[in-house]
């Protein structure tokens, strides 16, 4: 069986596409800015300390899911797997999404990207591919083995619940607090990855280190330099709900240029000392924001 009419957006935020197509399955009147703004994923940066590619992917989703639910979505995980997972924890979880399937639910899966889990039949699972042009990650999960994701097994598997929406006003505010939350975050002692704005300083740290041109640093660089440019195109969106106009326009503005910022830290030949330069002037320029939107948080 195929749940038709869900299909995955093509972003580099994986999450983001896998949101975008159930928002859609589910006839959301949701743009892809306010999916971005409202849910708190385009002021997530996480960077690992030699920009290893798994930074988008490795960090604690709990805020976020809770805001996808003002959006309409509700989040269930069934659990983490492993290469050491039982046989029955699979076939439990296989049931689960088979039936949430069935009752035309929308599942997901998160193991190396995010990708929506669009039906099934006798042998397996079928997996969305994120990007049409790219034969990968595999569009096919076969139940029991798994064998499609090789040794590479750290797997997460949910069901996306439809859920009633939030206020509108309810969702930007709870999306303006997480941009202050998660940019304050602190790494501990032991973390090998770091949020906010600690994050850009081992962005930077990892790039004179000499980990600025492999495919990790081109990686974090696309995937969060879309995030800020969604943010920016979020306060556009959302301006009306501010105290001041132009103050939404200074965030817009602001965010945009730090995603440009960020896109520029992309290409492998840039030189280093001005990816230096650009995640300098996008670290200064997003403490700016985050102390813009702190003050907005006072008058809302």
């Amino acid at each position: 069986m195929h749940i038709e009419g869900l299909v995955q957006a093509p972003f580099c935020t994986t999450m983001m596409g896998v949101m975008r197509g159930a928002l859609n399955y589910y006839g959301a009147n949701v743009s892809d800015a306010f999916l971005f703004g409202a849910s708190g994923h385009a002021f997530v940066l996480n960077i690992h300390k030699e920009l290893c590619p798994s930074g988008p992917y490795v960090w604690d989703r709990r805020r976020v899911e809770q805001l996808l639910a003002n959006l309409g979505i509700r989040p269930v995980s069934l659990g983490f797997f492993h290469a050491g997972s039982s046989t029955a924890e699979r076939a439990s979880a296989e049931q689960a999404i088979r039936s949430a399937l069935d009752e035309g639910t929308p599942c997901s899966l998160l193991n190396m990207e995010h990708q929506l889990i669009t039906g099934y039949d006798d042998e397996g699972l079928f997996t969305a591919q994120p990007w049409p042009e790219m034969d990968y990650p595999p569009a096919r999960l076969t139940y029991g083995a798994w064998q499609e994701l090789g040794s590479e097994i750290h797997m997460e598997l949910t069901i996306l619940d439809e859920c009633q929406p939030a206020d509108r006003t309810e969702a930007v505010l709870g999306s303006l607090r997480y941009a202050v939350e998660v940019w304050r975050a602190l790494p501990g002692a032991d973390d090998a990855y770091a949020m906010g704005s600690a994050a850009y300083d081992w962005w930077i740290e990892a790039v004179q280190n000499g980990h600025g041109a492999h495919h990790g640093a081109w990686w974090n660089a696309m995937v969060w330099s879309e995030c800020r440019s969604q943010a920016g195109a979020y306060f556009r969106e959302i301006e009306e709900m501010l105290p001041s106009a132009s103050q939404a326009r200074t965030l817009s503005a602001g965010y945009k240029e730090i995603g440009e910022l960020l896109r520029r830290c992309a290409p492998s030949e840039v030189p280093v000392q001005d990816k230096v330069e650009h995640l300098a002037w996008a670290r200064d320029l997003e403490e700016s924001c985050i102390q813009r939107i702190e003050a907005l948080l006072e008058k809302m």
